[in-house]
């Protein structure tokens, strides 16, 4: 409707209302028009992004929260979709002029038909391969971030991480169609309001790319999703073994209430893969003690929470859940127990030097020992406990005792791979290395470790071979420094697990073998390090890695300001045993090829 005076000039004047008529039609659709197209800064309402981690195409993980640049822009792809095929080129050339002024552009290819090793061979042919093209594998981001279409871009400023600009790169292309040059560069002009400090002009615009299908995990992406029957099994086998009462886990997961009140957080977790605490990349190496979420399940999870986490019919399996108990031994009664002599008292508060303190086996002869297992007595406290036999073992390539075992949480125990084990000395005499995390409150600790002999001597001894780099130094700010150590088997064994430990700054490291034949493979990822979770990757099927076989371990070090457990960035950082201090190590986990086993070293 016109206005009122505009109405009355029209009915006065004439033509001349008529024309001012279509006139002020033409004014209204034309601000009509405008609005659909964009949002001001003043009226956009800006959503603060959660944190995600996800892996890209070249394997490495890209962090959110974790970027060091002030924006960080997605640009949302499928492998074919001719909209982001025309696309591809644009964003290389912003990449490379926005990059110096502190701009990441990120890929993100949340379509379920592409997997890894396709989505690299398309970034080769379209000329985009160094930029990173991250796999939404459980399409988790492009649900959080409502994103329907390919080829619409996310621009998110790292200040308070929410969105400034989100649409189409330009006005070029279109489902269907397109111009020969594009008029409006929106992308670019939010690029350079956001950088120049001025409003945003032009906050919004559609994308017009390829609709995104959407999977829904266990069920169609669109149907209900069935708590009782569908969420309560997930979480049941995956989470609530630590999100149970005296269990590792922060809370209990012990009713839907409980699971409502938390959703968001699931949510975030899922996104940043924190949860369940499983790091390695599942395209390099399988393992058989993987305790990574399926991605069907992790879409499951998603889409409920996306539909407001609701409660549906049937009773609620958490409430009615029991939580077995972990057996005391879950290895069997040990032949020896090694325990603390007296409980160790741990203040509420500071950080603690490690603890080394001596443990009598008592053992009378040689033996050989099939399994060590490591009991905590105090898991809320007890970071980690390393066992090392002080006298008659080997001596690594610190020149440190021969370890018998080390434990963490998420370390994996179990006996030593079949018809091997490891020389026990008579009158062994252990060195129990203890570390130690206040939680608030004065604590008390006396774990126990039990050994599991064998009846007779094995065809062959096992051994954790370390990889040891201590010359290191850590520059202030560094956000990806790079170290390497190598080590040449000399004799064959064969490779049955693999063990990297860092600290706070430990970012994401690699096991690398290069074999005789000079084929060279990665036997095992872990781009996402966690300090708090230390894991042993067993190996599905067992390596042999003839003599001759060079192995190596790469890794890096976050020491800026955007790593969240650092302790310090502005500190030049080296080896050392504190937690603020770092190290470099990872084990090889071999049984070496059978020879005459004696209580001297064995030769590797």
């Amino acid at each position: 409707m016109l206005p009122p005076v505009a109405h009355a000039c029209a009915i006065q004047s004439g033509m001349k209302g008529h024309f001012l008529m279509r006139f002020v039609l033409a004014l209204l659709l034309a601000t009509v028009l405008t609005r659909s197209v964009s949002t001001s800064a003043e009226t956009a309402q800006p959503k603060e992004v959660s944190n995600f981690a996800l892996i890209d195409h070249q394997g490495k993980l890209r962090e959110l929260k974790r970027s060091n640049a002030k924006a960080v822009v997605l640009f949302f792809t499928a492998n074919g979709c001719p909209v982001v095929r025309q696309n591809a080129s644009k964003i290389s050339r912003l990449r490379e002029a926005f990059q110096t002024r502190g701009v990441d552009f990120w890929m993100v290819n949340s379509s379920s038909a592409d997997d890894r090793r396709e989505i690299s061979k398309e970034a080769g042919e379209l000329r985009v391969w160094q930029v990173p093209v991250l796999k939404d594998d459980t399409q988790g981001l492009a649900r959080h971030l409502g994103v329907r279409r390919t080829a619409e871009a996310i621009a998110i400023s790292t200040k308070d991480w929410t969105v400034f600009y989100r649409g189409a790169l330009d006005d070029q292309m279109a489902e269907g169609a397109g111009k020969p040059q594009p008029t409006e560069k929106y992308l670019e002009l939010a690029l350079n309001d956001f950088l120049s400090g001025l409003p945003i002009r032009t906050a919004k615009t559609q994308a017009r790319g390829c609709v995104i299908h959407f999977d829904g995990g266990k069920g169609p992406d669109d149907a209900p999703v069935a708590y009782a029957t569908e969420v309560a099994p997930i979480l049941a086998a995956r989470c609530v073994s630590c999100h149970s009462p005296g269990n590792v886990g922060s809370w209990a997961m012990s009713s839907h209430r409980k699971v409502k009140g938390m959703a968001s957080m699931i949510e975030e977790t899922l996104l940043a893969r924190r949860m369940p605490p499983w790091d390695a990349d599942p395209h390099a190496g399988k393992f058989a003690n993987d305790s990574a979420i399926q991605v069907a399940e992790a879409q499951t999870l998603l889409r409920w929470i996306h539909q407001g986490a609701p409660r549906g019919e049937g009773a609620d399996p958490l409430e009615s859940l029991k939580v077995t108990p972990a057996p005391e031994w879950p290895l069997g009664q040990p032949d020896i127990v090694l325990r603390l002599p007296k409980p160790e008292i741990i203040p509420a508060t500071g950080v603690l030097d490690y603890r080394h303190i001596e443990v009598h086996a008592g053992n009378e002869t040689e033996r050989w020992v099939g399994a060590m297992y490591v009991r905590p007595g105090n898991r809320e406290v007890v970071h980690h406990v390393i066992a090392r036999l002080k006298k008659g073992g080997n001596k690594d390539a610190l020149g440190q005792d021969e370890m018998f075992v080390g434990w963490a949480p998420g370390t994996t125990q179990d006996f030593f791979p079949t018809n091997s084990g490891k020389r026990l000395p008579a009158k062994a005499v252990f060195d129990l290395e203890m570390h130690y995390t206040p939680n608030g409150r004065e604590q008390t600790d006396q774990t126990e470790l039990g050994i599991y002999l064998l009846k007779e001597k094995p065809a062959a001894r096992y051994e954790a071979v370390p990889l040891v780099n201590t010359s290191f130094e850590i520059q202030p700010g560094a956000h990806d420094f790079q170290t390497d150590a190598a080590y040449c088997f000399k004799r064959g064994a064969t490779l049955h697990s693999l063990t990297p430990h860092m600290h706070l700054r430990g970012r994401w490291m690699k096991f690398e073998a290069l074999f005789p034949n000079g084929k060279k493979e990665t036997l095992c990822s872990v781009p996402r390090y966690d300090f708090n979770w230390q894991q042993t990757y067993v190996l599905k099927e067992p390596r042999r890695l003839p003599p001759g076989t060079w192995v190596r371990i790469i890794g890096g070090y976050d020491n800026s300001r955007m790593n969240p457990s650092n302790p310090d960035p502005s500190a030049f950082v080296r080896w050392g045993e504190q937690s603020a201090d770092e190290m470099f190590l990872g084990w090889y986990n071999v049984v070496w090829d059978p020879v005459e086993l004696s209580s001297a070293s064995v030769e590797k």
